[in-house]
């Protein structure tokens, strides 16, 4: 199933990247003489209450979809996996007020959380205008909120990442393996890099694979409620939103993107299945 999952992981990451040359229509290219028409040759899974072509709105869907997934995993890794490492080597201080943190965040919602970080940066990078920041206006600007909503579930994933990270290097850090390379004098940069960090690599992968789907799904109910990515930028969550209003009608509507966001998730958690039991193979027996 890891395969089946792959190369489907592929065809939409494909498709998502040629979305501005290979689509039919633009996402926002509206006909209103060609409402609601069913798939055909000229809209292959028809057109929506605009005249919109859904198919490639699935496309740029799609694209809007793996773009947060991705780019909010990997924010989540580069931020907690260095912070967990650095933490749990040291210990102290920094421990204790990486586990506070944790603490006071774990007691605040997370859905009221990532709104109030999503609201927090949808104002505030609009003002960015000189900088080295300036880049996030011009990311801001072209896709309707993306980076806000990146920001968001970075800001609050990446607690559960260097918790987890600490965790493992606490496991790891009085083996033989590291009190022999503290020994001969290793700095404890090289210890961690080369000693501790591969050695807590698997479960790392294991763990992205499971943040990307977490963020698609997350990026998806804040557009469904109207809080993440905003029109007309389409996302499969605000296309589900659109189409709930004529779903007795036109189910399809709701149907295509709603099979496309459980087809990617199910994929995502094929191919972590798969990295788990190879990368660890004793959890498999």
């Amino acid at each position: 199933m890891a395969v089946v999952g792959a190369a489907f992981l592929t065809a939409v990451v494909l498709a998502a990247i040629s979305a501005p040359v290979s689509a039919p229509y633009r996402y926002d290219r509206q006909d209103l003489f060609a409402t609601y028409q069913a798939a055909g040759r000229a809209h292959w899974a028809g057109t929506d209450a605009l005249g919109r072509d859904e198919f490639s709105r699935l496309m740029y869907g799609a694209r809007v979809s793996m773009s947060v997934g991705l780019a909010a995993a990997a924010l989540v890794l580069a931020v907690g996996v260095p912070v967990g490492l650095v933490a749990a080597y040291f210990g102290g201080t920094l421990d204790l007020l990486l586990m506070r943190l944790v603490d006071i965040v774990y007691a605040i919602p997370y859905l009221l959380l990532v709104v109030l970080l999503q609201t927090f940066f949808t104002a505030f990078l609009p003002t960015i205008r000189h900088g080295p920041l300036v880049w996030l206006h011009a990311v801001n600007h072209d896709t309707a909120g993306v980076a806000a909503i990146v920001m968001a579930l970075a800001l609050v994933g990446w607690l559960d990442v260097a918790r987890v990270v600490r965790g493992q290097v606490l496991t790891l850090r009085h083996r033989e393996f590291v009190l022999a390379a503290q020994s001969l004098g290793a700095a404890d940069g090289h210890v961690m890099g080369a000693h501790l960090l591969p050695n807590i690599a698997a479960p790392i992968i294991v763990m992205a694979t499971v943040l990307i789907p977490t963020f698609i799904i997350a990026e998806a109910g804040l557009s469904f409620l109207g809080l993440g990515v905003q029109p007309p930028v389409p996302s499969w969550g605000t296309m589900i939103a659109e189409g709930i209003d004529s779903i007795e009608s036109y189910p399809r509507l709701v149907i295509a993107p709603g099979l496309a966001l459980a087809a990617t998730l199910l994929s995502l958690n094929f191919v972590g299945d798969g990295l788990r039991d190879a990368l660890d193979p004793v959890a498999e027996r």
